[in-house]
């Protein structure tokens, strides 16, 4: 029998191969997969240990659709009975006129693209995903909603839970220390907006970096200065 071995560290970077454990009391998550007796890293990422659950996130990946996930997309085409939308996957999503809000959308009285255009940003959710990979996504309950003006930032969707922070701790001191209005779509999309561009920028300066030094320790402390004004 193997002897129970634990060879990483909690937050340390591995790449794809990396023996993290050793024995059967350990159990793999993430990006991190059974080989026999061994815990096998599956993907450039780092390390979560909690108890003897070893975990591995990735670092960087594209952004896989799950029903349930509020994401930001972007109207793509006007068809027959709703939307086409970008919503940073290969295929698009499909927004249906019945989905589109909680108010009753006349179609026969005003074009669709009065109520949904071309370019137009939407926070929406993914209400359900077919064995052939064909996304539907629903935005009639608040807070989805068309979005106007702001800015729309581009990250790696394996980086939103730290940009949202625990139990949303970083979103909320991002949106409290400037005053600005922030949506995170899990799809790697984060929108921006303040009457203010210096604002705006200061978030989209903290995003990237949130992004870029999300495995470093101390990142919330380093973000708390950057926001009062401090080093970047």
């Amino acid at each position: 029998m193997t002897k129970e071995k634990l060879n990483i560290s909690d937050r340390e970077i591995v790449i794809p191969g990396d023996v993290l454990a050793e024995g059967m009391s350990y159990i793999p998550s993430g990006r991190a997969v059974r080989d026999g007796e061994k815990i096998i890293a599956t993907s450039l990422g780092l390390t979560n240990v909690k108890g003897h659950v070893v975990k591995v996130i990735p670092l960087a990946g594209r952004y896989a659709a799950k029903r349930g996930d509020s994401i930001i997309g972007k109207i793509t085409e006007i068809a027959k009975f709703g939307w086409r939308v970008n919503i940073h996957c290969p295929n698009d999503a499909d927004l249906p006129i019945a989905e589109a809000s909680s108010s009753y959308l006349d179609t026969n009285r005003n074009p669709m693209s009065k109520f949904f255009d071309v370019g137009d940003l939407i926070f929406a959710g993914i209400s359900e995903i077919t064995s052939s990979g064909f996304v539907k996504l629903s935005a009639r309950n608040r807070p989805y909603r068309k979005l106007h003006e702001g800015i729309i930032i581009d990250v790696s969707p394996t980086k939103i839970p730290r940009i949202i922070g625990k139990q949303g701790s970083m979103i909320t001191m991002l949106k409290e220390a400037s005053g600005c209005d922030i949506i995170v779509g899990q799809n790697g999309w984060v929108w921006i907006k303040h009457d203010d561009p210096e604002k705006q920028m200061l978030i989209v300066n903290a995003v990237k970096k949130i992004e870029s030094e999300s495995h470093i320790p101390g990142l919330t402390e380093k973000i708390k200065k950057m926001l009062k004004g401090g080093k970047k």
